[in-house]
């Protein structure tokens, strides 16, 4: 028996329930068989795929490798037909699509307003939306685990598009009534944030690593009392008062306190960032994600009409 999605499905089976006897129950096989497909699977790629022990069974280290590729594998094979079953009536839009957005972009705000339109005008549609790091989403992009990102990228990344949505300026953002120096233009230098608490996120990020960079050119080491990765966590620790962050304007000005926080545009030296959208380069985007993408696009586009958020504006054009 050669590998196909019958013994991949069953080897994936049985590393989930650590079990044949279970694996077996669940795939309404015979015991016999399902270790048939095992014994095929190992045969095939000279490995010894799954560890047997009273306990049960554990996959190896190429057996982790294949447990990898092969749920992968039969993803893909979900959606193909899940897709193919919604295809018998033309222009039928339907199937999952995921979208990856930055946390703390300006992007992480359209999560809503998405899943709305998405709801109005493709119900048929499963829309998933992860919020995340913009290097965890562009690897799940990549490895076709993602249909699109809209992600922070400093340069090109091997196997993926990248095509420029919109440039966010950032701004400091503090607790309601905090004193700062005064400003006719509501700015505010880099240099003057030394001496506050900063809640900001981990190095990970690439807003942080920006942050860091831009800090440490002009000499001066910021006061970071707090890592924090949760958008939500952080509003709430400005509203009671822990600290203040840096972020997009659009993230800024979301607060539950009565008064909302102090915000204003960082200056000398401005702080912007390009956010993009990521798409992979080798892999064929299906109707339902291209729909949904056109939609996202749009939302985009109606930010920069609206122009209910500061610092943000359309992508320069490349030279």
């Amino acid at each position: 028996m050669t590998v196909n999605f019958k013994t991949l499905k069953s080897f994936v089976t049985a590393v989930d329930a650590r079990s044949l006897s279970a694996a077996a129950q669940q795939l309404g096989l015979a015991q016999s068989a399902l270790s048939q497909h095992i014994a095929s699977l190992e045969d095939h790629f000279r490995h010894k795929l799954l560890s047997r022990s009273n306990a049960g069974v554990t996959p190896t280290r190429p057996g982790t490798a294949l447990y990898r590729h092969a749920q992968l594998i039969l993803s893909h094979l979900e959606q193909a037909e899940g897709e193919l079953m919604a295809a018998g009536e033309a222009g039928f839009i339907a199937g999952p699509v995921s979208v990856g957005l930055a946390t703390y972009s300006t992007a992480s705000i359209l999560s809503t307003p998405l899943l709305q339109a998405v709801r109005r005008e493709c119900p048929n549609v499963n829309l998933f939306i992860n919020d995340n790091f913009g290097l965890v989403l562009s690897e799940m992009v990549m490895t076709g685990r993602m249909d699109m990102a809209v992600i922070y990228a400093g340069s090109p990344i091997k196997g993926l598009q990248l095509q420029p949505l919109l440039t966010e300026e950032l701004f400091f953002v503090a607790p309601a009534g905090t004193a700062l120096p005064p400003s006719d233009d509501q700015t505010i230098p880099l240099r003057a944030l030394a001496g506050f608490d900063l809640l900001l996120p981990s190095r990970m990020h690439f807003l942080r690593r920006m942050i860091d960079d831009e800090f440490a050119r002009i000499g001066v080491a910021p006061r970071i009392t707090a890592e924090i990765e949760s958008a939500a966590t952080l509003r709430q620790a400005i509203d009671v008062g822990l600290g203040a962050t840096i972020l997009p304007a659009a993230v800024a000005g979301v607060s539950s306190a009565v008064d909302g926080p102090v915000v204003r545009r960082i200056v000398e030296p401005a702080m912007q960032a390009t956010i993009s959208l990521c798409v992979t380069d080798h892999l064929p985007m299906s109707d339902q994600a291209s729909a949904v993408l056109a939609i996202l696009r749009r939302q985009v586009d109606e930010l920069f009409a609206e122009g209910r958020f500061a610092g943000i504006r359309a992508p320069e054009a490349p030279a």
